[in-house]
């Protein structure tokens, strides 16, 4: 560790740091607009007004340089965070030399270059004795274990040095050590010779942020609102200056990025970043996990970096990790500008892998689509903010049986709608939340906490098991407010509540009951939504394929609520109606 001594710890000009990061945070700032160029208008207009293998290898191109400048923009805001937070700590220990030093000479003490105090004679304890003689106070570094002066009633200065040269070694060995640390992150932060940036730099990037952070957290992180309700985080970020908006932004993707009631477009460039980081962090790992989610996440990364095609919404990243099955939430058009916003909540099997990436992100897209044509001012989220129940390779999962995922993931999922209320900029945005299979007990579930999902003006169920409640005025938005759509060969609309699942002795999944007549509409988390008791509005969808056809067994029923243009168009066109505010436009189908 290198040496330090209490006059160079005094002399030291933090300013000069903090300047010196402002310059890699110019520097940063500077790659970052480089590659919102290059994304929002050069490659765009390339693939409008260009085709053939000439443009595709000049868009490949473009998105390689895109990439290199995300990386810069990435350690440029490392740099500026380290020497910042340097220069946060060393003052700090400054303060703390000063005020020792301002103490030594009010009491006309004097501190020596070694860090010994001296402090003169004093008075006698009793008016004729001798003047106590003076001395000088040397630390051992650690306070308070001064050696005793014997049977001679001490000299009362002799303590006041002594807690002087403690307090002025303490600084000076606490600086020594913040020098050393910070030495040893700034000689990491260096990139590699080359114009690629491949998987494994961004690895490496994901080391230098994690380095980063741990030097950093009484800095940036503390700060952090994680307890907050969303409209105060909201509030905390728009109190922030610009400069530390961008330092939390470099820093800490993972935590702004996934923080409710941040603006979408804050979380957007904190998770486009997260999203690199992550993939480097998976890149060569060879678990089933990692590589599950490694392909979820490549393909996320490929559509971001595609665009939207012409006619399309353009695509927010909201919310991305590598927590339990993995958290993605993505919205096609901007939820902050959008007057009408509808959130999908996938339901059993979903996790963070190419299916979601490419399948459920389509169900999304394609509601977004469909919805703006209704009323331009929309967009449509999809949210896997939670552990969905996962049946693998056939076996039976109990968690589908059961109501514990859904209430956790309820919880998070009424936050995340509370962080698109507050941070929506119209006076009253028209909020709609849709549940698909499992995910209907989820949004079920969220409307069941303390205060519901008061933001919310509209419920969709789809292909729905139940929602843990009987009718749908205890959703808390109405009855005539919920919409179901159950196709009649969708058996998990079937699901029955009882423990038995055969069809001419073969088992079925949990809870479904094949070919079995429900008894009083009891689905196995409670009245079957699409039933006349239950009380909500059932919409028209196609009743799908047979579970048993030619083919053998088949769960298309359930999973085609959103073809617009495939199977159940005219589901999709009802959901879209429901999410632009046109429910009274809708086709309607008796209930059950």
């Amino acid at each position: 560790m290198p040496t330090l001594t209490w006059t160079e710890l005094r002399e030291l000009k933090c300013a000069e740091l903090e300047g010196a990061a402002d310059g890699w945070g110019k520097s940063s700032n500077r790659a970052d607009a480089a590659r919102d160029r290059i994304e929002q208008q050069l490659l765009t207009g390339l693939r409008d007004t260009q085709e053939g293998e000439a443009a595709q290898a000049a868009v490949a191109r473009l998105r390689q340089l895109g990439r290199n400048f995300q990386y810069v923009y990435t350690e440029c805001g490392l740099l500026r965070t380290t020497l910042n937070s340097l220069a946060h700590e060393m003052k700090a220990q400054q303060r703390a030399l000063n005020e020792a030093l301002d103490d030594a000479a009010a009491l006309r003490f004097t501190v020596h270059a070694d860090g010994s105090v001296t402090y003169p004679a004093a008075g006698g304890p009793l008016t004729d004795a001798a003047p106590l003689r003076g001395g000088t106070a040397s630390s051992s570094g650690l306070p308070g274990l001064a050696p005793p002066s014997g049977l001679v009633a001490p000299n009362p200065n002799a303590a006041k040095a002594q807690d002087i040269a403690d307090r002025v070694t303490g600084a000076v060995r606490a600086a020594a050590e913040i020098d050393w640390r910070y030495a040893g992150i700034l000689r990491r932060l260096k990139a590699e010779e080359g114009l690629k940036v491949p998987d494994s730099t961004w690895k490496d990037a994901a080391g230098d942020a994690a380095a980063v952070r741990g030097a950093a957290g009484a800095y940036l992180k503390d700060a952090i609102p994680h307890d907050a309700s969303p409209a105060e985080r909201r509030d905390w970020w728009a109190g922030l200056t610009q400069e530390q908006r961008e330092e939390y932004l470099a820093v800490y993707p993972d935590e702004i990025g996934n923080l409710d009631g941040i603006p979408a477009l804050a979380r957007d460039a904190a998770n486009r970043d997260n999203l690199r980081l992550l993939i480097g962090e998976l890149e060569g790992r060879d678990d089933e996990r990692s590589v599950t989610q490694l392909a979820g996440l490549r393909e996320i990364d490929r559509q971001l970096g595609a665009g939207a095609k012409p006619g399309e919404p353009p695509m927010y990243l909201l919310g991305v990790s590598g927590e339990g099955n993995g958290r993605a939430i993505v919205a096609f058009g901007n939820p902050d500008a959008a007057k009408n916003v509808a959130a999908y909540v996938p339901g059993l099997n979903t996790s963070l892998d190419e299916d979601f990436a490419k399948n459920d992100l389509k169900r999304a897209r394609d509601t977004a689509i469909a919805t703006r044509e209704i009323d331009s001012s929309s967009a449509t989220v999809a949210w896997l903010g939670y552990d969905a129940p996962q049946l693998l390779d056939g076996l039976d999962s109990l968690d589908v049986m059961g109501d514990e995922r859904a209430e956790v993931g309820g919880r998070q999922f009424g936050g995340f709608m509370e962080g698109l209320a507050v941070s929506n900029e119209n006076d009253d945005p028209h909020m709609v939340a849709i549940g698909h299979s499992y995910g209907s007990r989820t949004v079920g579930a969220a409307t069941q906490e303390d205060g519901g999902m008061s933001n919310v003006d509209d419920i969709v169920l789809v292909g729905s098991p139940g929602v843990g409640v009987d009718r749908a005025e205890e959703l808390g938005v109405g009855r005539e407010h919920v919409f179901v759509g159950a196709a009649e060969n969708d058996m998990v609309t079937r699901a029955s509540s009882k423990f038995q699942a055969s069809l001419g002795g073969v088992a079925g999944p949990p809870g479904f009951a094949v070919g079995e007549v429900l008894d009083g509409n009891d689905l196995w988390f409670g009245r079957d939504p699409a039933s006349e008791g239950f009380g909500a509005t059932r919409f028209r969808s196609d009743e799908g394929p047979p579970l048993v056809g030619p083919d053998g067994f088949s769960f298309g029923a359930h999973s085609q609520y959103f073809e617009r243009n495939g199977a159940d168009p005219v589901s999709a066109d009802n959901i879209a109606l429901i999410a632009a505010g046109k429910a009274h436009k809708i086709k309607l189908e008796e209930p059950r």
